[in-house]
């Protein structure tokens, strides 16, 4: 059983890539909705309903201030009421909360992102295009940690000398830049011993080669290309304006067409794909095992 996290990263990679760049270019109503669908559908199977309700008062209140749009810009043709002499429009407030919805589809994008591609990924990611931004990433995340801890050894060191009190506001500040200025001094010393340690170890001389875990087979081939097939559908519809809508002055919309209906099936495909996949896979799996 081979679930879609389970495939190659370069190919989940593309597919998060593409549902977010669509919805961010395409702020239609249509493909908001739709892709607010699918990022809550993705979440709830990846997040494991790990703090769901905290992120969900979180979004709630980014959208209830979303609609303070109407309040700030005054464009459009259909006015709801007047408040102090400033007109409150329909087109607006509708603008506000499609916008906000696009915000909350696209963390959501972000939050299953976060969850299935882990550092492992990424570095296999980005070794992939680049190695030396590879082994930047990677060294970046190695020393956040290192960073945070040096911090506290040099705190817990600088209240055992008394050199400050955490209950007087100037000592606290004078604390604060010793601190930042030993930390920085560690960073630059730790960087020129780890670059003497790379170089005697030949790093550079020649080209190294890196082991992954992950292969690039024929299901990831079919599944990158029909990810691609899908997202053409969609830039060709909004390129050509099959796929559009404008908020101001008045509300317009793109007519009805052949191309229209295929982008915004493309992008609902595109967007479900992740549950189609892990669905056929349960049943695939489910048929398998009740053979044996």
């Amino acid at each position: 059983m081979r679930r879609f996290q389970d495939h190659n990263p370069i190919v989940v990679f593309v597919y998060f890539l593409l549902v977010t760049v669509v919805c961010v270019l395409c702020m239609t109503p249509t493909v908001t909705l739709i892709s607010l669908a699918g990022a809550v559908i993705l979440d709830s199977v990846v997040s494991e309903k790990r703090g769901i309700g905290k992120h969900l008062r979180m979004l709630l209140i980014f959208f209830l201030l979303s609609l303070l749009n109407p309040f700030l810009y005054h464009n459009g043709v259909t006015v709801l009421f007047v408040l102090n002499d400033n007109p409150i429009t329909l087109e607006a407030l509708l603008y506000g909360v499609c916008a906000a919805l696009m915000v909350i589809s696209v963390l959501y994008w972000f939050r299953s992102f976060s969850v299935i591609m882990t550092e492992d990924r990424l570095l296999y990611v980005f070794g992939v295009f680049s190695p030396k931004l590879a082994l930047l990433f990677s060294m970046t995340l190695r020393y956040i940690p290192l960073f945070s801890k040096q911090a506290k050894r040099i705190n817990n060191v600088q209240k055992a000398l008394g050199l400050y009190k955490e209950d007087n506001a100037i000592d606290s500040i004078r604390g604060g830049v010793r601190i930042f200025s030993a930390l920085m001094t560690w960073g630059l010393e730790n960087g020129i011993i780890t670059a003497d340690s790379m170089a005697a170890r030949g790093y550079g001389v020649r080209k190294r080669t890196f082991f992954t875990i992950w292969k690039f087979g024929g299901r990831d081939l079919m599944l990158l290309l029909t990810e691609l097939v899908l997202g053409g559908i969609v830039f060709a519809g909004r390129v050509l304006k099959a796929v559009y809508f404008s908020f101001y002055p008045a509300f317009e919309s793109a007519k009805p067409s052949p191309l229209g209906i295929a982008a915004i099936t493309g992008y609902a495909l595109l967007v479900l794909l992740p549950t189609i996949i892990d669905i056929y896979e349960a049943l695939r799996w489910k048929y398998l095992t009740s053979k044996i």
